[in-house]
């Protein structure tokens, strides 16, 4: 237990104007966290395993295909052992499915085990990229309905290069701190070249940390590790609910193996179709618009401390972030003494995720306006994945890089950051000159082995894809894209803020997706809850 929360339930990626690329964890409640606090050393991964052996499976006869070349990796046993929260075991994959007898690593799973009768296997991912699904399965309690956790084995893996799983980990903790901590809207050439340099010696630690792995951590070999995986469960198809960049995820996979989709929910849908650029546009817009939510929630609230006018307390926040930059705030109980401009950032953000958040939001602008910027150093604590010891409690802050840097690459003739900046700044006046930018992309020394130019899934059953209409971090319009992109989608709508619906919205969301996933009953397209 390090004193706050694990990762939590969905991840979603922003990326400041210097390029850095942060994982987003959503909040659920006011800040409730939904992980179980682990004890690595008792989770199996490839460092070690328990000493308690619990079972060893072998795969049942399967009637779908083996790709050719990759039979010992897909009709491998997994040996289960008890572990923190679950079972855990181990799954083997090649490095890299194009040559994959040039070497393999081992991915962390874990398994709670079904209530009752076991209808299958849930796979889950909680997105990030960066969350670790280890985590997320062994929050299974608290994040998943009793009813799907009857009749499901809820099973999470950490994806190759994140958390347990051949973690890439460039900068250690102080370097991680100096990281978040630095300028994300560089004002002028000294800078600017300041925040180069940063970018540079954090690319430079990542080939040296995993100069064999860091060309193949993209989400379409995640999805393919995933087809192993169901391989390893005995199924015939694989049951699935992904969450934020868990959708991309999902949506890679069923593009790959469309005859092998059995149950797929994809929450907080993510638009694979969409360049760098336009995420980070589209994020921008997102956070502009749950900022402007919130700031009304202050005002009707009573005491806001940005004023009792949403333009103005918009142009607050512009004020306050520009004034912290000058003039950084004073941390108590933290390993990191002031607060930045990047790291207000990050507590101001990460209350978006979550409503439930935005009484703690008001409560740390209020004490930062008094002088101190402690409170908003706990709620970018959140964010960061970090304790006040100075710990991280993974390598989301960096596995983020090495996935989308590899996933989307900026396409020759795009517009450079300096073109873009009028449209950001006209959809997001608070937010476009911070997610503005490729940063360590722009340098980044891989580049993807395989890519995808048809994500429509042709011939997979119903999937349902879940959208909220405030969603800040994946806009409602990526869900209806996505839905429409898939042959099969069923688009289903959450009216209201935060990010994702299972779990935190309301029982029509939560009805319809258990039924989807139980009993196989598609919700009508259009849903609107």
């Amino acid at each position: 237990m390090n004193g706050r929360g694990s990762a939590v339930r969905a991840t979603s990626k922003v990326k400041g104007r210097s390029g850095r690329f942060v994982a987003a964890t959503a909040m659920v409640g006011a800040l409730t966290v939904l992980a179980a606090c682990t004890d690595e050393g008792e989770v199996t991964s490839a460092e070690g395993t328990s000493e308690s052996s619990s079972q060893s499976t072998a795969p049942t006869e399967l009637t779908s295909a083996v790709p050719e070349g990759l039979e010992t990796f897909y009709e491998q046993s997994l040996a289960w052992d008890e572990c923190d929260g679950g079972e855990c075991a181990t799954l083997e994959v090649p490095i890299d499915y194009q040559a994959p007898d040039d070497g393999s690593i081992e991915l962390a799973l874990l398994r709670v085990a079904a209530g009752g009768d076991k209808q299958g296997s849930l796979v889950v991912n909680p997105g990030g990229p960066g969350g670790s699904g280890v985590d997320y399965a062994q929050a299974a309690a608290l994040a998943f309905s009793a009813d799907v956790r009857e009749v499901y084995d809820v099973v999470g893996f950490d994806p190759r290069g994140v958390a347990r799983s051949a973690p890439i980990m460039c900068f250690d903790d102080a370097q991680m701190d100096d990281f978040y901590g630095s300028d994300p809207s560089p004002d002028d050439a000294a800078e600017e070249a300041e925040a180069d340099a940063l970018n540079e010696e954090f690319v430079a630690a990542c080939e040296a940390a995993a100069p064999e792995l860091l060309g193949h951590v993209s989400t379409i070999e995640a999805a393919r590790d995933m087809d192993v995986l169901r391989a390893a469960l005995g199924e015939n198809k694989l049951d699935y609910l992904g969450a934020s960049y868990g959708t991309y995820l999902g949506a890679t996979y069923a593009s790959l193996f469309p005859e092998n989709v059995g149950q797929f929910v994809l929450d907080g849908a993510l638009d694979p179709t969409l360049s760098d650029q336009e995420v980070s546009l589209g994020q921008a817009g997102g956070f502009e618009e749950s900022t402007r939510a919130y700031v009304q929630d202050c005002i009707d609230s009573g005491d806001c401390p940005l004023g009792d006018d949403v333009d103005a307390g918009m142009q607050n926040l512009v004020d306050f972030l520009a004034e912290v930059d000058e003039n950084p705030l004073p941390v108590s109980g933290d390993t990191v003494t002031e607060l930045t401009e990047g790291w207000a950032l990050l507590g101001i953000i990460v209350a978006m995720y979550d409503e439930g958040a935005w009484p703690l939001l008001t409560q740390a602008l209020q004490s930062a306006q008094d002088g101190d910027g402690s409170s908003l150093m706990y709620l970018a604590n959140f964010y960061a994945d970090r304790n006040a010891e100075g710990v991280y409690s993974g390598n989301s802050g960096q596995a983020i890089y090495a996935v989308n840097c590899l996933d989307r690459p900026s396409p020759e003739g795009a517009p450079t950051a300096e073109e873009m900046q009028p449209q950001f700044d006209e959809v997001a006046p608070v937010f476009g000159k911070y997610l503005n930018g490729e940063g360590a992309c722009a340098i980044w020394p891989e580049t993807a082995v395989e890519t995808i130019d048809d994500y429509s899934a042709a011939g997979a059953p119903p999937i349902l894809v879940v959208g909220t209409t405030g969603d800040p971090a994946t806009p409602y319009d990526w869900a209806v894209k996505l839905a429409d992109t898939l042959d099969s989608g069923v688009l289903l709508t959450y009216e209201g803020e935060g990010h994702t619906a299972y779990g935190r919205s309301n029982s029509c969301i939560d009805d319809a997706i258990d039924g989807f996933l139980i009993d196989d009953v598609v919700p009508e397209d259009g849903l609107t809850c």
